[in-house]
């Protein structure tokens, strides 16, 4: 390959400039504005990228009786639970229809596409959970897309694509197909897993629509309502007017936005090292 010239390096550096300016200036903008004082949002008349008087007022009047703090919780636990459940659905599922010798798995695929194609709707939707008792349940916002066929789609062709040998050869050692799966898939499948369990978690952490048809009690509201709330509304699910704080209201809303979008954020750095590895062994298959 022949070597980039100088012009062509400046104008990748300059794309890329703006393209990390236009995507940290926003998250920085919320992150400042949540720290900043009355006086740096009046002096700003906007977002407030870094506060003169910085002040955690707007975090200490959020988690002041415990709601947001309360669902926090809920949808950390909503993800946690919702993606290792979907995870062990979607493997065993994946792996069963990546096997060409399981009765019934061509049926089975071509189930899985058809939900892709044609969705139930809304109403049918609520009928059903609201007729297996699942209404105003945790279990509402998990239960109905426990399984994406996309992510078993992937899942199954990267099943598929595993060298047959690696099979042959653990069927001869006297290993089952649960033995194989567990010692021998799994560990060869991190980067996909990686990449799916980030969809799944990103999924269950923004069930905002599910969470609103499904969850009367405000009390077991995830955080994506209480975003809501605070940042539509701009009222806190106590009954306290956020006029009434000390903190600015601009500042409330961005600080409910942070803790709402920050923790999901935190996950990638752990993922990243997985997509890495992914791309490599793609890139020396064979």
């Amino acid at each position: 390959m022949e070597k980039p010239r100088k012009s062509t390096l400046v104008a990748k550096a300059v794309v890329l400039s703006v393209v990390v300016l236009a995507v940290a200036y926003p998250l920085l903008g919320v992150i400042g504005t949540s720290f900043a004082s009355q006086t740096d949002i009046v002096k700003s008349t906007g977002l407030v990228l870094w506060p003169d008087h910085p002040t955690v007022e707007a975090y200490r009047t959020i988690f002041t009786g415990g709601v947001v703090l309360r669902a926090l919780l809920v949808s950390i636990g909503i993800t946690v639970l919702g993606t290792a459940a979907s995870l062990l659905i979607t493997i065993g599922m994946a792996y069963g229809l990546s096997r060409r010798d399981v009765t019934g798995s061509r049926f089975m695929l071509m189930t899985a596409l058809f939900t892709m194609l044609f969705n139930p709707g809304i109403i049918p939707n609520f009928l059903l959970v609201n007729e297996l008792g699942l209404y105003d349940t945790y279990a509402a916002l998990v239960l109905p897309t426990l399984v994406s066929a996309f992510n078993l789609v992937v899942l199954r062709s990267f099943f598929m694509n595993l060298p047959g040998e690696l099979f042959d050869a653990a069927r001869v050692d006297g290993a089952g197909d649960l033995r194989i799966l567990v010692r021998l898939v799994l560990p060869l499948s991190k980067a996909v897993l990686a990449v799916i369990s980030l969809f799944y978690a990103v999924t269950y952490w923004n069930a905002f629509f599910n969470a609103l048809l499904y969850l009367d009690d405000s009390e077991k509201w995830p955080i994506p309502l209480v975003l809501r709330t605070f940042v539509l509304q701009g009222q806190s699910l106590g009954g306290t007017a956020l006029g009434e704080s000390t903190a600015p209201h601009q500042s409330v809303q961005m600080a409910v936005l942070v803790v709402a979008v920050v923790p999901i954020l935190l996950v990638y750095p752990f993922l990243q090292r997985y997509f890495t590895k992914g791309v490599l062994t793609g890139a020396i298959k064979g």
